[in-house]
């Protein structure tokens, strides 16, 4: 992980729990997520509006968090507001993921899944190919950068139209950022580092 600080005692190179433990991982951590506090949320949505993105930096794709997931919409005002382009996911049946840019809150509408959505023009699968950063969501990373996603395989998909020379950053809690190894498949893309940088 080169984007931000490692979790305190972790073990890079140790070997990860089997992908069959994938399920349980997941029900932990969003049991966890429903029981965090309002205020601990509000802090957590403030710290990632204040991230600051790299010099130069004009096209970023993010999401819009629901449920339990941190709330993504202050971060979003914050980018736009600095003239960078947001590129938004919008879930195909299969779900792939196609994206379009966001214009504001007001113009977000809601999908499947309980997803809000933008409701711009689509810009295909591959545009993730031309953008800077990727934000993307997970319930957990680890020390080495691998991902535990929701479990629906969209970001698996996405990922595989990003250059390995972009950054893909995952906005996590901080008791998300894991020191034992999280379980990997084949097809995982491991992620350069998490927002906000620094343990709150």
């Amino acid at each position: 992980m080169t984007h931000s600080e490692q979790p305190n005692g972790a073990t890079p190179g140790a070997d990860p729990l089997p992908a069959a433990d994938k399920q349980r991982l997941r029900q932990q951590a969003r049991q966890a997520r429903a029981g965090l506090p309002a205020s601990a949320r509000a802090a957590f949505a403030e710290a990632l509006a204040a991230w600051e993105p790299p010099t130069g930096t004009r096209r970023v794709s993010c999401y819009v968090g629901v449920g339990d997931e941190p709330d993504t919409i202050p971060l979003l005002t914050a980018l736009t507001g600095k003239g960078i382009e947001v590129l938004l996911p919008i879930t195909l049946p299969d779900f792939s993921l196609d994206w379009a840019v966001y214009t504001g809150e007001a113009d977000l509408q809601a999908a499947g899944y309980g997803l809000r959505e933008p409701t711009g023009p689509r810009l295909g699968l591959a545009a993730l190919s031309d953008v800077d950063i990727v934000l993307a969501p997970a319930l957990a990373v680890d020390a080495d950068g691998r991902r535990l996603g929701q479990g629906a395989g969209c970001y698996d998909r996405a990922l595989q139209h990003v250059p390995e020379t972009t950054p893909v950053l995952a906005i996590v809690f901080p008791d998300e950022r894991l020191s034992d190894p999280l379980p990997e498949e084949p097809h995982d893309r491991r992620v350069d580092g998490v927002l906000p940088a620094t343990r709150s």
